[in-house]
Order: structure tokens, then C-alpha cells, then sequence
């Protein structure tokens, strides 16, 4: 009986944020976009519909991390309807990761079959650069939590959704081609996500590029977790913001890492927009 009440509740309150947002807009997005720390810009390339405001959708968190607008932007990009999550939440916020995923749920109900997410990472690939793109092949949870662990409601997904491609092959085909066709170098890599919000040690960088992981974050993985449960298809996209390099490693603060990511955000906002153009229409 509990568990069947705690399903309902994450299913009414999902139902909430939608009616919430629905007496705003009849706007149904195709394709969810949610930004990452610096990469607001391509809000300015969606010809804007409406946008709602996180406070006033009942359930949604609040957010606290600097460059994060704390807004759904609903309008046209690349020829589709899409919204945006400009600003996303984090587990180091305090939040649980049912707080932090419940906005994917809501973009899924809103229609959206689509999940494009991007962030601002590290490179363990010594090979990257600072301001490089790289598409996100797989990733790593080392975050020591599963946004999926506790009752599950068939309503929402299976219980044990399968992870073989969390990542859509045709997805990423589609950002390949666009890359090249935009001349933007785009890299491949493994990302892995750590709770943060403390950056890691040389020891810890030494033991993430053994575990095979090319860069490292505090965010994306449990979106991807719960988009994958939820039905979505989904392309991940990271920005190179600074180097892990255990043998010279420097002090880095999250103004250098907001101003790389701001620095590189025209190349993805370019590149997100091309590969939404490129897609069939999804309806």
C-alpha cells in the first residue's frame, strides 16, 4: 500500500508541473534540450514562444548554481518545437535525484521524445582541449546513487530498463554529420559523473582514466538514467572546460570553468541547432 502511494504521488505531481505549465502554453514541444553550467546562449536562437519560470511550476527545485536562468523556454529551433531547460539541478545542491530528474519526467508528459543534454566537464583524455566538443558514447556512474532506486511505477517505465545505449547511435550519427558539415571538431568520449561539488584529486583523475572514462562532471548521468526509463531518445554533448592532468595539475574555480564554456558555447549552440534542423520531424 505505501509503495503504491509514493508511485501515485510522483505521477500526481508530475501531472501538476504539466497542468501548471499547460495554463500557460498549448505549446507541445518534439525535442527537450537542458543546458549546462555556461551554455545559456542558445536560449537566444529559439524563436520564442513562452517561457515559464521554474518558481511557478509546482514540484520543480530551484536553482542555485551560478549561469543556471532557471527557466522552460518553449519555441522553434532548427525548423522544430522544442523547449528548453536553461539551467539545470545538481545532486550537490542537496537535492535528491528524484528533485533533480523530476524535470525530465515532466518534459516526457509534456510530449517531448527527444532529450538532447549538454555540460561543462573535464578532460581525463589528454588528447582534449579546453573548449573542445565531445560526444558523450557512454558514461560512468560514480555518483554512489541511482535516481531509479525505491518503488517503481509502471506508469513512469520498466524496473529494470536496459542500458546497452543509453546513448542513441542515430543521434550521434546525426551530430557526426552535422559537425562536419559545420567544420566543428567533434571528439568521442566516456563520460563519468561524481557527486561534487568539491573537484577531485591527482589520486582520483588516476583512477577515473583507468576505469576508461575520457572526461569527468557532476551532472547529466541521472537525466540520462531517467530519460532512458522514461522513453526517450537521447544525444549527450559535453564541453571541455578544464584539463585533469594528475602529473600538472592547477588550481581551477568555476569562473574559469563559466567563462570556457561560455567561450566554446557558439560552436554547440551551432551544432545543437543543426542536428535539431537535420531531424525528421519526430510527430
Amino acid at each position: 500500500m505505501r509503495s503504491s502511494l509514493l508511485h501515485s504521488s510522483l505521477v500526481q505531481r508530475i501531472n501538476k508541473s504539466v497542468h501548471a505549465i499547460w495554463q500557460k502554453t498549448a505549446f507541445h514541444p518534439d525535442i527537450a534540450i537542458i543546458l549546462g553550467t555556461g551554455l545559456g546562449n542558445l536560449t537566444k536562437r529559439v524563436t520564442k514562444e513562452v517561457a515559464v519560470s521554474y518558481e511557478s511550476i509546482p514540484g520543480f527545485p530551484r536553482s542555485t548554481v551560478e549561469s543556471h536562468a532557471g527557466r522552460l523556454l518553449f519555441g522553434m529551433l532548427g525548423g522544430k518545437r522544442v523547449v528548453v531547460m536553461d539551467g539545470r539541478f545538481h545532486y550537490y545542491e542537496g537535492y535528491t535525484l528524484e528533485q533533480v530528474t523530476f524535470p525530465v519526467r515532466v518534459l516526457r508528459k509534456l510530449g517531448a521524445k527527444i532529450l538532447i543534454v549538454s555540460n561543462a566537464a573535464g578532460a581525463l583524455d589528454l588528447t582534449y582541449k579546453k573548449g573542445d566538443l565531445v560526444l558523450i558514447e557512454d558514461h560512468i556512474n560514480l555518483m554512489g546513487i541511482n535516481p531509479l532506486i525505491g518503488p517503481n511505477d509502471e506508469q513512469l517505465g520498466v524496473r529494470f530498463p536496459d542500458m546497452s545505449e543509453p546513448y542513441s547511435k542515430r543521434l550521434m550519427a546525426v551530430a557526426e554529420k552535422s559537425a562536419h558539415e559545420r567544420r566543428i571538431p567533434l571528439k568521442r568520449g566516456v563520460y563519468l559523473a561524481v557527486s561534487g561539488p568539491n573537484l577531485e584529486t591527482r589520486a582520483e583523475y588516476r583512477f577515473m582514466r583507468k576505469l576508461g572514462a575520457d572526461l569527468v562532471g557532476m551532472s547529466t548521468v541521472p537525466e540520462v538514467i531517467v530519460g532512458v526509463h522514461a522513453g526517450f531518445e537521447i544525444l549527450g554533448l559535453s564541453v571541455v572546460t578544464d584539463l585533469c592532468d594528475p602529473d600538472h595539475l592547477k588550481p581551477v574555480n568555476i569562473e574559469e570553468i563559466i567563462r570556457t564554456a561560455t567561450e566554446a558555447g557558439p560552436k554547440l549552440d551551432q551544432l545543437v541547432e543543426s542536428v535539431v534542423h537535420k531531424l525528421p520531424h519526430v510527430r
